[in-house]
C-alpha cells in the first residue's frame, strides 16, 4: 500500500461518518499525487498526516433566551486549521446544517484558499447550529453575544481572526464585535472582517467573493481563447455571493438568466433584474420566488426530493454560488448535454467529486472553489491591513487589489498545471499550487 492510500485509510478510519470532511480531503490527496510521487521524504516526516488534521479543534454550548423567554441552547465551533503561515483566518457559519465534519471541511479547504491569495493567513473555520431565519434582531443578537462569550477566549488580531459567512452578515458581526470589546475592554479592530464600514470595515468587502470569482473566471476563459461578454450564465443561491457574482456578470456582458434558493429557482429569459433581486434578498430578506411575480414573463420552478431544477436549464457558464454538493453527477450530466462550457465554484465545494471529474473528462473548464472563491478571504486580509494602519482605502482602491490577487491566484493554478502537464485541470492545479506553500512553511517550522 502506498503512502497516500495509508492516509486515505487512517483518514476514513479515524473521522468515520464525517462525510463532508473526507470528500474534501480526498479531493486534495487525489490531484496532489505527482508532487507527493516526487517527493518520497514527506513519508517519514508525516506530512500529509500532519496537514489533514486541525491543529484545534473547539466545541462549545451556546445558551441563549428567545423572545418568549424560553432557554435555547446550541453547539458552537472553532476549527483552528493551520497556522503555519498566519494568524488562523475563516468565516462563522450560523445554519443548521452545521456540524464537526463541515467545519472540519470547511476549515481545510480554507488553509489552501488562504495560502493561494499570497496574503499572511492561516486557515480556521467556525459557526453554530443556530438558525437565523425566522429570528428577531433581539433574538440573533443575545444568540452573537452568548456565543462571543466563549469564542473571545480563541480569538484575537494575532492569533484567530472570523469573518461571516452562511448566516452571518455584517448585522451579526456588529453584534459579535460589541460583545468582544465589552469583553476585553479595548478596541482591537482586527478581530473580527466584515465589520460595518462606520467601525473599521472595509469598501468592497460585500462584494469581494462575488466580483473575485468573475476576476478569475475572466482570466481563465482568457486564457482558453473565450469571453464573458455574451454568455448565458446560471448562478445558484441569491445571497451576498450571487448576487455580486451575477452584478459583476453583467458588467462583463454576459447575460445572467437563472438565480436560486433553498425553495427553487427563478428563469428570466431577459435576464435578472438585479435591482429586484436586491430588495427581495437583502433589504426585505424575502424569497427568490417573489421575483417570479414582480417580473414578467419569469418562470419558477420549486425544488423537490432534494433536485436542483437550475442545473437544468441551458446555459454556457454555470455559477454555484449557494452550497456545498449542490453539483452531483446527475447535475452535471445535464449540464454537459446542455452544452455548459465552464463551471465557476462560487460556494465552497459545490460540486462533488464524481461531478468533478464527469466535467474535467467532458473538457469543461471547472474554477475549483479554493481559488476562485477566494477574493472574499482576501478582501478580508485587507480589511485586516486597514485595521492594523488605522486608515481607510477607496473602494477602486481596494477592488484593484482584488483583481491583481485573484489574476495571480489564476496564474498560480495554471502555472502548476502546466508544470505537472495537467492541461486546463485547474483543480489539481490549485491544489498542487497551494500544497506546496502551506508544506513548506510547515517544514521549515518543524515537527510541532
Amino acid at each position: 500500500m502506498n503512502y497516500l492510500d495509508i492516509v486515505l485509510e487512517r483518514l476514513n478510519k479515524q473521522n468515520a461518518n464525517q462525510h463532508e470532511y473526507i470528500q474534501a480531503v480526498q479531493e486534495v490527496l487525489d490531484s496532489i499525487k505527482p508532487v507527493i510521487n516526487a517527493h518520497p521524504e514527506f513519508e517519514k516526516s508525516a506530512l500529509l498526516e500532519r496537514i489533514i488534521e486541525p491543529e484545534r479543534l473547539i466545541s462549545f454550548r451556546v445558551c441563549w433566551v428567545d423572545d418568549s423567554g424560553q432557554v435555547q441552547v446550541n453547539k458552537g465551533y472553532r476549527v483552528q486549521f493551520n497556522g503555519c503561515i498566519g494568524p488562523y483566518k475563516g468565516g462563522l457559519r450560523f445554519h443548521p446544517s452545521v456540524n464537526e465534519s463541515i467545519m472540519k471541511f470547511l476549515g481545510f479547504e480554507q488553509v489552501f484558499k488562504n495560502a493561494l491569495t499570497g496574503l499572511p493567513i492561516g486557515g480556521a473555520k467556525g459557526g453554530s447550529d443556530f438558525d437565523p431565519k425566522g429570528k428577531s434582531d433581539a433574538e440573533i443578537m443575545r444568540f452573537c453575544q452568548s456565543f462571543m462569550n466563549e469564542l473571545y477566549r480563541h480569538i484575537g488580531q494575532d492569533i484567530d481572526v472570523p469573518a461571516g459567512d452562511i448566516g452571518v452578515g455584517e448585522r451579526e458581526i456588529g453584534y459579535l464585535f460589541g460583545q468582544f470589546r465589552k469583553i476585553k475592554n479595548a478596541y482591537e479592530a482586527g478581530v473580527l472582517t466584515g465589520k460595518g464600514l462606520v467601525y473599521g470595515g472595509s469598501l468592497a468587502r460585500k462584494e469581494a467573493t462575488g466580483y473575485g470569482l468573475l476576476y478569475f473566471m475572466r482570466e481563465m476563459l482568457k486564457a482558453n481563447n473565450m469571453e464573458l461578454a455574451g454568455k448565458t450564465v446560471l448562478v445558484s443561491g441569491s445571497g451576498n455571493v450571487a448576487i455580486y457574482a451575477c452584478e459583476k456578470a453583467q458588467h462583463y456582458g454576459a447575460k445572467v438568466v437563472a438565480m436560486s434558493d433553498s425553495n427553487g429557482c427563478i428563469y428570466d429569459p431577459n435576464g435578472i433584474n438585479l435591482d429586484v433581486i436586491k430588495q427581495i434578498k437583502e433589504v426585505e430578506r424575502g424569497r427568490i420566488k417573489e421575483y417570479a411575480s414582480r417580473v414578467n414573463g419569469v418562470t419558477y420552478i420549486e425544488s423537490q426530493n432534494e433536485q436542483h431544477p437550475i442545473w437544468q436549464i441551458k446555459a454556457d457558464i454555470a455559477l454555484p454560488c449557494a452550497t456545498q454538493n449542490e453539483i452531483n453527477l446527475e447535475d452535471a450530466k445535464i449540464l454537459v448535454a446542455n452544452g455548459v462550457k465552464a463551471i465557476g465554484e462560487g460556494a465552497n465545494m459545490p460540486t462533488n467529486i464524481e461531478a468533478i471529474n464527469y466535467f474535467l473528462e467532458n473538457g469543461v473548464l471547472l474554477a475549483p472553489a479554493k481559488a476562485a472563491n477566494a477574493g472574499g478571504v482576501a478582501t478580508s486580509a485587507l480589511e485586516m491591513s486597514q485595521n492594523s494602519m488605522r486608515l481607510s482605502w477607496t473602494f477602486e482602491e481596494v477592488d484593484k487589489k482584488l483583481d491583481r490577487i485573484m489574476t495571480n491566484i489564476f496564474e498560480s493554478c495554471q502555472n502548476a498545471a502546466r508544470e505537472y502537464s495537467l492541461g486546463t485541470n485547474y483543480v489539481a492545479g490549485a491544489n498542487i499550487a497551494a500544497f506546496e506553500k502551506v508544506s513548506k512553511a510547515m517544514i521549515a517550522q518543524g515537527i510541532i
